[in-house]
């Protein structure tokens, strides 16, 4: 190995030339995909065939080099399907997807040699090497932020979903997604897609590509043991029509043992018979997957192929495994192209697709949103009869979807369940039967899997591609939704384009689920969103009724790139609010609801509809006794934090809008402060930071079985005597 002259200027930092390769003169002289073209000519073109091989060959040497240069990261994974994803290149399919976060490497070194990677100004490969890993760089897993990529992967179980949200809104567009078989083994992956599937038969262009590789990150996966014939059994009797299996064991002339092989140690023709099985199988699945057959491709190969080790310890690198590292320079070296190969290859994959991915994938550009027209908005009299909330939201979300056909409301307990039977109504339930009693068609709007995940799934999955999404929840459930729901806020806050924010309707909180127990009672879910406040791009909402509801959703409607949780009651409650105190709630995080003078003023900082009641109970008493009052309402509590206290300039569509001094005082000034909650006292962290009045909170403790809402706020200490107590003590 030498370092040859007439180096390609992306090339500065790559360590090792290889002098020649055997068939280049032959095979390698002509790009496979010729000037003006998106894609190779056929997939049986021994030069096309070739040329792959090298794409293979160079994403192995760029992410184990990248990965050593930190002594940090992934490579053993992607290195296994590297030729699938050099096929689809070829091919000229880039709306890849992948549900495995530590394939980032390999990903980013794709985009590097389409030079998508431009867009952030990484022109070599020493650039890569020296961002990767780095603040403002290349993150150790797939973010919002890196051109090209269309979705982020981190935990495992998701990325089927960005897939799927691709497929529906672009039609006639492939999205392939890899899928660990370690990652298979998550419970959603196989759920998710076959209730897809069977509520929307014809939308198929998504395109399951197994990594069957043997080994999850530090051991066998737990689908290693299973025959080519019961992985095609498996696949099968979850709805896949078409399945493409290609076994690296069939061509093996270097007598590997086991039932996971490296192709990349076979003799040049079997690697050749190899990479054209591969582009062959990915070739017809693909057209399948686009003309309406559901189907997958398994690609069954070593973990590790053609890198530093094999099997799970080539999973990731450790302290000490740098470029200089013996086993890292002789797999480089083996791994290692031409200058002239180098050129090829990114000749090659800058044609495919028409364009860099940063130019030509779905996600680089805004999807077009239809217009909402006027919301129909109905304003109840204060004081009037008792409204359910949630009801009064389903109007409007009824009126969403009737004006924007791609909107998709997500559910996995039921709409009626939650006071929106309306929507049901409005939309219908999206199902292969018919029945008008229960409001379901083929071609509805209201997708109710029972699995939280699916719901969280395909609503934050579409959010991200572009589309308008509500995920409705009980609160209680909701948990399971939540880790996809935070990769895609998280995505958004680094996106760089503008998508529709993300937006929750939680019900059916614990207050109102006595009988059920603690089964139904779980606010500890607000714990989550109160440390997501501090990210800045997330808003969860507590309207105080069904007035305020509405203009929560108003607004939320009105956001981009923000993740909005909305949680109210679907019991009837009094109009406490018109829409412009919300609306002023909405800047300035909440706003009074009642004021009582007195000769000391004790405020009340509540969050929620029901923890409303003993409190301007507590309110009467406190006025008995000569004891002035003030009860707030606080609509948006992220509003109430300090801009230090977030990370909102870092945000894409970053809100800047948080109560200033004079205003929180304004609002939560007094003598007293008591913070009320019927969830987590976490939601009241902003209000705590900043009073400087003697204070404290009142919040949910644990579930239990109870014959109303007052009868669980009583167990849990929320009750008027009980606030009256605290009360006059810190007056004292």
């Amino acid at each position: 190995m030498t370092v040859a002259t007439a180096i390609p200027a992306f090339c500065q930092g790559i360590q090792h030339f290889s002098e020649t390769l055997p068939e280049f003169e032959k095979y390698g002289k002509t790009p496979a995909i010729g000037e003006g073209q998106t894609a190779i000519s056929s997939p049986s073109d021994p030069a096309a065939v070739y040329q792959t091989m090298l794409m293979a060959d160079a994403l192995r040497y760029l992410t184990l080099q990248v990965t050593a240069s930190k002594a940090s990261g992934h490579p053993g994974g992607f290195a296994s399907i590297a030729d699938a994803i050099a096929a689809l290149i070829l091919l000229g399919y880039k709306n890849i997807i992948t549900e495995v976060g530590h394939h980032a490497p390999g990903f980013y070194s794709t985009m590097f040699l389409d030079r998508s990677l431009e867009e952030m100004g990484i022109e070599t490969v020493q650039q890569m090497r020296d961002r990767y890993r780095e603040t403002d760089g290349l993150l150790g897993h797939l973010s919002g932020q890196i051109p090209g990529l269309l979705n982020p992967a981190g935990p495992l179980g998701q990325g089927q979903h960005f897939a799927m949200a691709g497929a529906k809104l672009h039609p006639g567009t492939l999205f392939p997604v890899t899928i660990g078989d370690g990652g298979l083994g998550e419970p959603y992956v196989m759920s998710s897609m076959a209730h897809f599937n069977t509520a929307y038969p014809k939308v198929t262009n998504f395109l399951p590509i197994l990594v069957w590789n043997g080994y999850s990150q530090e051991h066998h996966s737990m689908v290693s043991t299973k025959t080519n014939d019961e992985m095609i059994e498996y696949w099968g009797g979850n709805g896949f029509k078409e399945i493409f299996l290609v076994d690296a064991k069939h061509y093996d002339d270097a007598k590997q043992t086991g039932d996971y092989v490296d192709s990349t140690a076979f003799s040049l023709k079997k690697r050749l018979e190899f990479m054209e099985a591969i582009l062959d199988a990915t070739d017809r699945a693909a057209k399948c997957a686009l003309n309406g057959e559901l189907t997958v491709l398994i690609v069954k190969q070593l973990k590790g192929a053609g890198v530093h080790k094999r099997g799970a310890k080539s999973h990731n690198l450790y302290p000490g495994d740098t470029t200089e590292k013996d086993y890292i320079v002789e797999a480089l070296k083996a791994r290692a192209l031409t200058p002239e190969a180098w050129e090829l290859v990114r000749t090659n994959c800058t044609r495919s697709q028409g364009g860099p991915a940063a130019k030509t994938v779905v996600t680089e550009t805004e999807y077009p949103l239809t217009d909402l027209g006027q919301l129909p908005l109905e304003e109840y009299a204060v004081g009037g009869d008792k409204k359910v909330a949630t009801t009064a939201m389903g109007t409007l979300i009824g009126h969403v979807g009737q004006n924007d056909p791609n909107f998709v409301l997500t559910n996995a307990d039921g709409n009626a369940a939650s006071g929106i039977n309306n929507v049901n109504i409005a939309l219908k339930i999206v199902h292969p039967t018919v029945d008008e009693d229960y409001f379901q068609q083929p071609e509805g709007q209201v997708y109710e899997p029972l699995s939280e995940d699916a719901c969280a799934g395909l609503a934050a999955g579409l959010a991200l591609f572009g589309s308008r999404t509500l995920w409705c929840s009980y609160e209680s459930f909701a948990i399971n939704g939540l880790p996809i729901w935070q990769t895609v806020t998280q995505a958004m806050a680094e996106l760089r384009h503008v998508t529709p924010s993300t937006i929750t309707l939680f019900t059916a909180g614990a207050l109102e689920q006595g009988r059920n127990g603690w089964t139904h009672q779980r606010p500890e879910i607000e714990n989550y969103f109160a440390a997501l406040m501090r990210n800045g791009n997330i808003f969860p909402l507590f309207p105080c009724d069904a007035n305020s509801i509405q203009a929560c959703y108003e607004w939320a409607l009105g956001t981009k790139n923000k993740g909005i949780t909305i949680t109210a009651s679907k019991s009837p409650l009094p109009i406490r609010s018109t829409f412009e105190q919300t609306r002023k709630g909405l800047k300035e995080g909440g706003f009074i609801v009642q004021e009582i003078a007195g000769e000391k003023t004790v405020v009340f900082a509540v969050i929620g509809d029901m923890t409303l009641i003993p409190v301007l109970d507590a309110a009467e008493e406190l006025k008995s006794q000569g004891i002035g009052s003030k009860v707030v309402s606080l609509i948006s509590p992220r509003r109430l934090y300090r801009p230090s206290d977030t990370a909102y300039e870092t945000c894409s569509e970053s809100d800047a809008g948080f109560l200033d001094d004079t205003g929180f005082e304004n609002l939560l000034g007094g003598d007293v402060l008591l913070g009320i909650t019927g969830g987590s006292s976490a939601m009241l962290e902003p209000v705590m930071l900043r009073s400087s009045s003697p204070r404290d909170t009142f919040a949910w403790k644990r579930g239990e079985t109870a014959a109303s809402a007052g009868a669980v706020m009583a167990l849990n200490g929320l009750t008027a005597d009980a606030f009256v107590k605290r009360a006059v003590e810190l007056l004292s």
